[in-house]
């Protein structure tokens, strides 16, 4: 970590020690350390194809062109070898220290479980569930790895898709007022990794009346004029600091 930002991650460390209700709220930039690409990134998933990365994880492509759906959901979205970084493991022994109360992330690609955080909200849902799009009944998500181009379901032939929100499609209302409630009570927000531009999951953020707000990212957020710290650096450097 740059020297100039030691004395904030030692001021950080004050604050979370004092904290009743402190909340982290990650996006794509967690995971990057893990080698999953974010998406607006020079190597980031809006790079990868002429046509917007937005309209092959649309609803619109899901129903009109399965096809095309589910290729780029297989060759981009899945990292089955993925594991957690230094990050995920610092959030989750914050948590097991009763220091962070939850995990608010727009990551669907449940790599925060695996590290051991048990208070995860998933805003845009799992690649870890996947369900039958007519019927309703849940499947593993080898029924849409392992299974036909179009994966369709056994008893009524719907087809199979992962339980993630699709552009065109409304966030998970009990996750969402999950996160409303963990912000509302919260008095330390920490977002880490992500651009704050993706709604209507960033309004959280808008929302925060707490004491001390504290981002993490490489680039400007919308919210940066709301923080109290803003630090440029990885945030796997940011939470080794954090948990020494």
């Amino acid at each position: 970590m740059k020297k100039e930002y030691i004395n904030d991650i030692n001021e950080i460390k004050a604050i979370l020690r004092d904290a009743d209700h402190a909340v982290f709220f990650g996006g794509a930039g967690m995971s990057t350390a893990s080698g999953i690409p974010d998406f607006r990134g020079a190597s980031g998933l809006y790079t990868v194809s002429d046509e917007p990365a937005e309209y092959f994880l649309s609803r619109e492509c899901l129903v009109g062109e399965p096809e095309r759906f589910f290729e780029f959901y297989r060759e981009k979205m899945l990292y089955p070898d993925a594991l957690p970084n230094e990050a995920h493991h610092a959030l989750a022994r914050l948590e097991a220290e009763g220091v962070i109360k939850a995990v608010i992330t727009q990551n669907i690609d449940g790599l925060h479980q695996m590290a051991g955080s048990e208070r995860v909200i998933e805003l845009h849902g799992t690649v870890s569930r996947s369900f039958c799009d007519r019927c309703g009944r849940t499947f593993t998500p080898e029924a849409i790895t392992e299974g036909e181009r179009v994966p369709k379901c056994p008893y009524c032939g719907g087809v199979i898709r992962p339980d993630v929100t699709l552009y065109g499609e409304p966030l998970s209302s009990r996750a969402f007022s999950d996160a409303e409630e963990e912000i509302a009570a919260s008095d330390v927000l920490i977002v880490g990794g992500s651009s704050l531009t993706v709604q209507p999951a960033a309004s959280l953020v808008g929302d925060f009346s707490g004491d001390h707000l504290i981002i993490v990212n490489y680039s400007p957020t919308p919210y940066d004029g709301m923080a109290e710290y803003i630090i440029r650096e990885s945030l796997t450097e940011v939470f080794e600091e954090l948990v020494k």
